[in-house]
């Protein structure tokens, strides 16, 4: 490289090239090369025909047709008996020219237009009420203008769950993006939204697009969050149960939303009113919202919500209930009146129990068991009865 750029520079000065090749000791031809190449030298290695030459052929073809095939699979295909890592090193040198390009648009988001929302999985086992650690759920919501970021555990990922868990969120951000942007969470939908999402989506007059696969950078602004939480949230923290957890993450967002977001430099607090002021109003409430059903009550005096029992007033066995339960609590009604009504435990398979309805069971069963006796079930009548009904009063 020192001796190009120094031919280079005498050849400029008006140095003959006999001179300048009689001065390096190199001859004259590579100087005039040197002279005539608009680049500096570079060594290039020759070809050389290896173990892999005879397969690269083969192995282009079947990466043209399937860009992400393994290499495994590739030399099973191809019949290759030599060292894996070897071929391995030549495939993946020749994967990124099979691989069809898919390019990244840099995305503006404008106020009130979407916010992203994803589900992240604490890498901490929380307590439940039974004693038993579980990995749960928590739904974050992300408004995409502000960077406005919302966050609450909730008991699954199920879409009776998700729901309470997005209209709690929306509560808490008063008021409703115009779209509400999500992965392909199977409780939400894949390819189309499931039938309790598109009524959720009607009642608030949203829009839920669901993204196509691989398509990190629509929602990136929810995921990088979730990375967030993990170093800056979770280290050092340990929680009793799922409300502790709760009351903890929404006080740390109080704090994070007030931080300076660098590709924004703006804090997400500040962008807030005028990303809320191009929302969509938030509705007073949503009908049909969260796990719901009709049933008429059986003898066991249990409903079933997700997969725990509750107990119900034994007095409504064979009358039409209906059921229905929140993130807290669960309600049993009948004819216009609580019938039961009971916290909502996150673990499973559990049996809740009110004592009182096992009292009232109980008298129930003795009453069915030991039923009172009935004035005509007396069969001892008195004999005079039958004298003045023949006319045998006063004797003969």
């Amino acid at each position: 490289m020192e001796d190009w750029a120094l031919i280079r520079r005498l050849a400029a000065e008006g140095v003959p090239k006999a001179r300048i090749a009689a001065r390096l000791q190199i001859s004259r031809n590579t100087v005039a090369k040197a002279v005539r190449s608009d680049g500096p030298p570079k060594y290039v290695r020759r070809e050389q025909v290896t173990s892999f030459t005879p397969f690269e052929a083969r192995v282009r073809q079947l990466l043209a047709e399937t860009p992400d095939m393994p290499s495994t699979v590739v030399a099973e295909r191809v019949g290759w008996t030599g060292s894996i890592r070897w071929f391995r090193d030549n495939v993946n040198r020749l994967r990124p020219a099979q691989r069809r390009p898919d390019p990244a648009d840099r995305l503006t988001w404008a106020p009130g237009d979407a916010a992203q929302c994803d589900l992240w999985f604490p890498p901490k086992k929380i307590m439940l009420e039974d004693g038993s650690r579980s990995l749960l759920p928590v739904l974050v919501m992300t408004a995409a203008h502000s960077r406005f970021t919302l966050a609450r555990m909730i008991p699954t990922r199920k879409t009776e769950d998700l729901l309470l868990g997005s209209w709690e969120l929306l509560r808490q951000l008063g008021a409703v993006p115009r779209r509400l942007i999500w992965d392909n969470e199977p409780g939400i939908g894949r390819g189309r939204p499931t039938v309790p999402v598109q009524v959720f989506a009607g009642t608030l007059a949203t829009r839920v697009v669901l993204l196509r696969p691989r398509d990190p950078e629509s929602k990136g602004l929810v995921e990088r969050r979730n990375g967030w939480f993990e170093t800056s949230f979770m280290p050092g923290r340990s929680f009793v149960s799922p409300a502790d957890f709760n009351a903890q993450l929404t006080d740390w967002l109080v704090d994070a939303n007030q931080r300076t977001v660098r590709t924004i430099k703006a804090r997400p607090v500040d962008l807030l009113p005028t990303d809320r002021a191009h929302m969509l109003p938030l509705p007073p409430a949503v009908l049909h919202l969260g796990w719901r059903n009709h049933i008429r009550l059986g003898r066991d005096y249990y409903v079933r919500v997700d997969t725990n029992d509750y107990s119900v007033d034994p007095s409504m066995i064979g009358r039409p209930i209906d059921v229905t339960a929140d993130l807290e609590q669960v309600w049993v009604r009948a004819d216009g009146r609580t019938v039961a009504r009971h916290a909502r435990l996150w673990a499973r398979g559990q049996t809740v129990t009110d004592p009182a309805h096992v009292a009232g069971a109980a008298r129930l069963r003795h009453a069915h068991q030991h039923p009172a006796p009935h004035a005509s079930d007396d069969l001892a009548r008195d004999l005079a009865d039958y004298d003045r009904a023949f006319g045998l009063e006063g004797g003969l």
